[in-house]
């Protein structure tokens, strides 16, 4: 497929939020080594800003491993990763494609072989990688045709972990002087967070401690969702409000299985459940996103990871609906 026509389809289809629905741009890297085979893999298509043709690209000196230099796009200086090399595959044909994203409130490009098709796909079929992929660059695997037994896979890499090794983010650094003071919440209770980045959900835990936040740390929006299920249950046999139990749930949006939208309507649809506030923390930053989040009934939304702003929005969050439910 052309990139100018998947373009096209990026501007038309950004708008979806579907219920637990998402769109995929599939591309190629290139052939890891001893393989014969190219793999697919994806990324969500709200990450993407535009796809364009291989520029020319202007090489920095002392450049971090992996960055081929800067792009000139519209008046916009950007740096560009070279994917292949950070995934260890090997293009054939070149780095033709461009990929241009936003994560976090910064562009970036990735070089890529080429691209391939966009794909709607419903979240219950993507599943967590194994931890011990996770450590590495892939978040979770694709089933393209949704049949559980279907073999036609696509890798889903954690840009989010890609781009603090090679591109580190200094505003990321956890330290008590960093988040500013701790954070008392009601004894019993505790935060429910849910990220499937591994290095997101380290940087979150980092976070969480250095406020003093008790909390329980889920690698999906399905497996928050079954322990805020359950602990709901608890507290209706015992005549208890949730909010005694679960101070706040704190979510990414993009997650296998369950996303953040979907696990946040399901907390604010439920009657049981109105005294807990619910904060969306994401790399899908800009006004579009922001106006989903805000739909979908989220109290908040922060961008990743500034770890002072989250900080900051934990401790309003927590201290309104203290007031609220006193």
């Amino acid at each position: 497929m052309a990139a100018s026509s998947l373009q096209k389809d990026i501007d038309e289809r950004t708008n979806l939020t579907g219920s637990n629905k998402f769109e995929m741009l599939l591309f190629r890297l290139g052939h890891a080594p001893g393989s014969d085979r190219s793999e697919l893999f994806g990324i969500n298509v709200f990450k993407i800003r535009e796809i364009v043709a291989m520029p020319s690209v202007t090489a920095m000196a002392g450049a971090p491993q992996h960055v081929i230099g800067v792009v000139n796009l519209r008046g916009q200086v950007i740096p560009v990763i070279d994917l292949p090399a950070v995934v260890g595959c090997v293009p054939k044909t070149g780095l033709n494609i461009m990929l241009v994203t936003e994560y976090a409130r910064t562009t970036q490009a990735f070089a890529a072989e080429s691209v391939e098709d966009i794909v709607r796909l419903d979240w219950k079929q993507i599943l967590s990688a194994e931890e011990s992929m996770a450590r590495g660059y892939v978040t979770s695997i694709a089933r393209l045709d949704g049949d559980q037994h279907s073999t036609r896979l696509a890798q889903i890499l954690d840009v989010e972990s890609i781009l603090q090794r090679i591109l580190p983010n200094t505003e990321v650094d956890v330290k008590t002087e960093s988040v500013g003071p701790q954070v008392s919440i009601r004894p019993g209770s505790l935060v429910i967070a849910a990220d499937d980045s591994f290095v997101a959900r380290s940087m979150i835990e980092q976070e969480l401690k250095a406020l003093h936040l008790p909390f329980e740390m889920y690698k999906n929006g399905q497996e928050a969702w079954n322990r805020i299920e359950a602990i709901a249950a608890e507290c209706q046999s015992r005549g208890q409000p949730l909010h005694d139990r679960v101070a706040v749930v704190l979510t990414d949006l993009e997650m296998p299985e369950m996303d953040g939208f979907t696990l946040t309507r399901h907390v604010k649809k439920d009657v049981a459940m109105r005294g807990v506030p619910v904060v969306i923390h994401s790399s899908l930053t800009g006004d579009t996103n922001e106006n989903h989040v805000r739909s979908a009934g989220a109290d908040a939304y922060v961008a990743k990871f500034a770890a002072r702003e989250l900080a900051d929005v934990l401790r309003r969050v927590l201290a309104q609906y203290s007031t609220a439910t006193a």
